[in-house]
């Protein structure tokens, strides 16, 4: 088989993958599926490893991803399949994947219409009286020192009156490996605001850093180790590919 057609297999089977994965994202700026094999392995349905990368990913929950690599071990697919539009694993894989999101794509996801709704209609205590408190926006910041900034602005009803909280807090890799979990809370503003609330920013915390939003279909993540950088969070992971990711 010339090495021409092998390209010309390749370049198809990237771009049937890249058009399937598309088709699961809510908007995507760049997307690339590049596998890696040769020409009597392709015709035998044989890859020796893909790689699908993406930059500014949005999934759910409008939470967006600065980027996304995923890549897999050898794979074997049934290559009738690819004659009628699918990617179809002939058993599960490995892979690796790194996921990169940035201090502006968590902050356009806690103030999203998504998780402000369920931060507003708290019922908490401010200096031993409980009242109904709506949470007008929230501040994230990554400060460089290992640890998340949170921010709460918050409007009292019905008073109206505004108050808000303000802690740091160190992240943690949770123990099934899932989501990232907050401990070792530093208050800087907000003490006399009840826990209710700093757990209740927790626990959105946790939720929007939970694998789950980053699933492909078909894709079981696995966190490995977290790496906090200048105004970006790094989540390096282990994934379990069972199918191809598929619009299904």
């Amino acid at each position: 088989m010339s090495q021409k057609h092998n390209d010309l297999g390749e370049q198809a089977l990237n771009k049937l993958a890249e058009m399937t994965l598309a088709s699961q994202l809510d908007e995507v700026e760049e997307l690339d599926v590049n596998v890696n094999t040769d020409p009597i392995k392709l015709v035998e349905g044989q890859v020796d490893s893909a790689t699908i990368s993406g930059t500014g990913i949005v999934m759910k929950s409008d939470l967006r991803m600065e980027k996304m690599e995923l890549t897999t071990a050898e794979i074997s697919i049934n290559p009738l399949s690819v004659a009628f539009g699918q990617i179809e694993l002939n058993h599960p894989t490995q892979a690796t994947a790194e996921v990169v999101l940035t201090e502006a794509d968590i902050n356009r996801a806690f103030n999203s219409d998504y998780i402000l709704k369920k931060l507003r209609g708290l019922e908490i205590s401010i200096e031993g009286n409980q009242e109904i408190v709506d949470t007008q926006a929230v501040e994230f910041k990554l400060p460089g020192n290992g640890r998340f900034f949170l921010q709460a602005y918050l409007i009292s009803q019905p008073k109206g009156e505004s108050s808000k909280i303000a802690f740091t807090a160190l992240p943690d890799i949770s123990s099934d490996r899932k989501t990232i979990q907050l401990k070792d809370i530093q208050y800087s503003q907000g003490e006399n605001v009840s826990p209710e609330l700093t757990q209740a920013l927790i626990d959105e915390s946790s939720e929007l850093l939970n694998l789950d939003n980053f699933n492909l279909k078909g894709v079981n993540l696995c966190i490995q180790r977290l790496n906090l950088e200048d105004q970006k969070i790094t989540l390096l992971a282990e994934a379990d590919v069972e199918s191809f990711p598929s619009a299904s």
